[in-house]
């Protein structure tokens, strides 16, 4: 099918871009990548009066560097870029290890972290790293740039808190400490590589051992990624025997309310999403302790 009529803007500054939302307020939409928005604009799901291509912002965005103890990331970096960069394999080889796993070479040449986030699919990979990293995310818009938690900025499935002349600059995640570990495991659909669960785990153990911190994120299961708090609870301060991981990870679907549909029902996502959670944390412990 063919796009409806729009109007094509090419910013050369953030600033042009935000105005060019705040004049069309209602009708603009940033594009990236593109690969979510042009097939929902050519099903005529989306039909934006303003389409507002990033392209010109793409060097500008895409930096990737360390501030102190945080992995700062340009929206636009790709996810090959970010799967690839040195940088973040040194300092959170986890985020670089679930960009690697995203969709299709062709799709992360051309796919990019801040769109996936603005986007909030409820399969997407990114999301459950992102909430087991505690990543901050960097809004800027027509009143000014503010900058909040990733977890905070979700809502529902493809539903943000994002404004209408929003655009996401920069997302940032805390750079590794010692004996720190992370893992993402996911049970993927073959045909779109959409996790159908997905589960990402940092751990972090003491001088002794223990679980000194833990996070589990998990995307897939409900209709927006969320972390496993109760089971990040339990491990807190125990050794990561796989008798203790294992019973952590039952309570790991517990506060999500689990999707049914054709590629699982909601009592086979909570079965993968303690199956996925036990695997994720085990190898991150393991890493951990390297």
């Amino acid at each position: 099918m063919i796009p409806a009529a729009f109007d094509y803007r090419v910013p050369e500054t953030v600033e042009e871009a935000i105005i060019s939302l705040a004049d069309n307020p209602g009708e603009g939409k940033l594009i990236a990548g593109g690969h979510s928005l042009l097939p929902m604009m050519k099903l005529r799901l989306a039909q934006p009066g303003v389409l507002v291509d990033l392209k010109l912002l793409r060097e500008q965005l895409s930096r990737v560097w360390l501030d102190g103890d945080r992995l700062r990331i340009g929206a636009l970096a790709t996810h090959a870029h970010v799967a690839s960069s040195t940088i973040v394999r040194q300092a959170c080889p986890l985020l670089a290890d679930t960009a690697a796993e995203i969709a299709d070479i062709q799709v992360r040449n051309r796919g990019t972290i801040g769109g996936s986030i603005a986007h909030a699919d409820p399969a997407a990979d990114y999301p459950a790293t992102l909430e087991a990293l505690g990543a901050l995310v960097t809004v800027q818009s027509a009143s000014g740039t503010r900058e909040e938690e990733f977890d905070s900025l979700l809502i529902d499935a493809f539903y943000t808190n994002l404004g209408e002349t929003d655009l996401i600059t920069e997302v940032s995640v805390p750079a590794y400490l010692p004996r720190t570990g992370g893992s993402y495991h996911k049970f993927a659909n073959k045909a779109s590589h959409f996790a159908i669960v997905g589960v990402a785990s940092r751990v972090r153990l003491d001088a002794g051992g223990r679980i000194e911190h833990v996070t589990v994120g998990i995307t897939g299961a409900g209709p927006r990624a969320t972390r496993a708090g109760r089971v990040e609870d339990e491990l807190q301060g125990k050794e990561p025997t796989g008798e203790n991981i294992d019973a952590a990870s039952v309570h790991a679907a517990e506060g999500i309310d689990c999707l049914s549909d054709l590629h699982g029902q909601a009592d086979y996502r909570e079965h993968l999403t303690r199956v996925l959670t036990g695997r994720a944390i085990r190898d991150a412990a393991a890493r951990a302790a390297a």
